[in-house]
């Protein structure tokens, strides 16, 4: 296996990627990506890594490798209750303002939902609420671009240590804990995982065809590696999916400040839209 790319593939090999999925490569990150890249070109015999993103760049640009590359190169940092006073928010305040206006059906989003931490916190602050309120009902629905991902996702298992920032209550209630062989495994309850539906979506589509509008949308983290146009582009398309009175969260990293959207922030990077 050679060392690495040339410059010139690199350049060509990140234009490449921004265009599938927006994501930005400069060149301070050619060793991370070319580290990434190995076991890909391995699988597939190249001898060089030169060799493979040569492929992918020519031959192999409409076939499935495409979608391993993106898996390769995407970064999928992900925790339960990550950010958790947007969780707290959702628990004391929203849920409570849907409940008084009598919503039977809040519908959820989770827009970059990575192996699924995030949806499942999600379905465990909606489920709590609910059963300690008489609802309202809830529906959530987890994308992501990564194929990889999406797919430990749906199984709903994970190392026990990612429970830690679970509240006891709602691990004791939602999850359980592996024993014998497994007991480093945690297993997030058939009951929770039947309330979240997992789907491949690209932000980089003209339009995100998720069916009904939605009440809450999470899109965290991932804004941050996209430059100002995109990111523009992909909030202006979230909102559209956005029920009136809905809210959006985006990371605490992030800004959408002088997007000029049909948005009031309500909290820190928390929107509702008008």
């Amino acid at each position: 296996m050679g060392d690495g790319i040339t410059p010139r593939t690199f350049k060509h090999l990140s234009a490449f990627i921004y265009d599938q999925c927006g994501i930005r490569m400069p060149a301070a990150k050619q060793t991370m990506v070319e580290g990434r890249l190995r076991r890909r070109a391995r699988a597939l015999h190249f001898e060089k890594l030169e060799e493979y993103c040569r492929f992918v760049l020519g031959e192999g640009a409409g076939s499935d490798e495409v979608v391993h590359l993106i898996n390769a190169v995407t970064t999928n940092k992900t925790d339960f209750f990550r950010e958790p006073r947007h969780f707290e928010r959702l628990a004391q305040n929203i849920l409570p303002g849907f409940a008084a206006k009598r919503r039977q059906l809040v519908r959820a989003w989770s827009a970059a939902c990575s192996t699924g931490a995030e949806p499942y916190t999600l379905a465990m602050v909606m489920d709590d609420f609910a059963q300690a309120n008489g609802g309202p009902d809830y529906a959530i629905l987890a994308t992501d671009l990564d194929t990889n991902v999406l797919a430990t996702a749906q199984k709903g298992i994970y190392p026990r240590e990612m429970m830690e920032p679970v509240p006891a209550l709602l691990r004791q209630r939602y999850v359980g804990m592996g024993q014998g062989a497994r007991a480093n495994e945690a297993r997030i309850h058939p009951g929770l995982r039947a309330k979240v539906g997992f789907a491949q979506l690209n932000l980089m589509e003209p339009a995100y065809a998720i069916g009904h509008q939605v009440d809450l949308i999470f899109c965290r983290n991932v804004l941050i590696y996209f430059d100002k146009p995109t990111q523009k582009k992909v909030v202006s398309r979230l909102v559209e999916c956005l029920a009136p009175g809905g809210y959006l969260f985006v990371g605490h990293s992030e800004s959408i400040a002088g997007f000029d959207l049909p948005l009031d922030s309500v909290g820190n990077t928390i929107f509702q839209r008008r």
